[in-house]
């Protein structure tokens, strides 16, 4: 199956600026198989959203925890589904802490997705790396024999706390230098400092390349900064909301950029809540109260313990979203 074909980096870059990107969910039933029933209602779904395109086997699609079957009908569901649409999947290894075989591992990943019509790769930060002294160098050498794949690559900066590694400013150097890469997902949670450092760097010395947000507790903000572009699991629900606040910021309108933001956090707060693994599953559930999914498909069979009010509260805050913009 044939991803979009784009000529070069450039070009894909223009496609993505100015949007949003979901990263996708994974519905599964009580027995944690791929509920395929929801999954086609979720594509249909988001067929008819104002989005990009998404991204498949990222964190909120347990992309690395995925068994290979699952991994495959998903990627192959998502491409049959949004035929005129960017398919970025998202590549990386666990299980090992030998670097050339997570690098062997991520690039059978890259080459499977490949094959199975992405688009483009958002490549998981080495984290086995995180604590070995060629951790630089050994950084940069993975993202260079990754693309040698040949789709366009998207870095990925998730800081250490968040389950990532920190990518100094220098190694950020070299590995925004690497030509397949068209920009960098910079998602730090709730590092605000972070994610400020990582903005001015590439306004500064790497304007050709895209900033991608993946803060989803503070979207407004970081698009305010420099991001042209949001890859979010928050995309996964609510995606006019979202776009539509992209596309404010984009035109410069003040007024409805903040009514926008000021609603976007309201969501966020009520979904990336602690425990913070448990987003997912409450994405899922927000879903099943969209009238998406049935709630029997809202399971994570990754996911800690979370209260059932949590599930009533987002319930509650979808329903005061719908009414405020039925009101507006």
């Amino acid at each position: 199956m044939n991803g979009l074909v784009f000529s070069n980096v450039t070009e894909l870059q223009a496609q993505l600026a100015g949007r949003l990107v979901p990263a996708a969910p994974v519905p599964f039933d009580s027995d944690g198989r791929l509920h395929a029933a929801a999954h086609q209602s979720y594509l249909r779904y988001m067929s008819s959203q104002p989005i990009a395109g998404v991204a498949v086997w990222a964190h909120t699609g347990r992309g690395l925890t995925l068994d290979g079957e699952t991994a495959g009908q998903v990627l192959q569901d998502w491409r049959s589904a949004l035929p005129e649409k960017i398919i970025i999947a998202g590549v990386g290894a666990t299980g090992t802490t030998n670097p050339e075989r997570a690098t062997a591992l991520t690039i059978n990943m890259a080459e499977r997705a490949a094959k199975m019509g992405a688009d483009a790769l958002l490549v998981y930060p080495p984290t086995w790396l995180r604590h070995h002294h060629l951790c630089d160098q050994l950084t940069i050498v993975h993202h260079q024999c990754v693309s040698e794949v040949g789709l366009p690559m998207i870095l990925f900066y998730l800081y250490e706390a968040a389950g990532g590694i920190s990518y100094s400013s220098t190694m950020l150097d070299e590995l925004l230098g690497v030509p397949q890469v068209l920009g960098i997902k910079v998602a730090t949670l709730d590092s605000v400092i972070t994610y400020q450092t990582i903005s001015r760097q590439l306004q500064e010395r790497h304007p050709d390349k895209l900033l991608i947000t993946g803060e989803d507790r503070f979207l407004g903000y970081s698009l305010r900064r420099g991001a042209r572009a949001a890859l979010v699991g928050l995309g996964a629900i609510c995606c006019e909301l979202q776009a539509e606040l992209i596309r404010a910021n984009e035109a410069g309108n003040t007024d409805r950029f903040l009514e926008l933001s000021d609603a976007v956090d309201m969501l966020a707060e009520s979904i990336f809540i602690s425990p913070m693994e448990g987003y997912i599953k409450r994405i899922l559930w927000a879903l099943v109260h969209l009238g998406v999914i049935p709630l029997a498909a809202a399971n994570d069979p990754w996911a800690p313990q979370i209260p059932p009010s949590q599930f009533d509260e987002i319930g509650r805050r979808l329903a005061a979203l719908t009414s405020e913009a039925q009101v507006n």
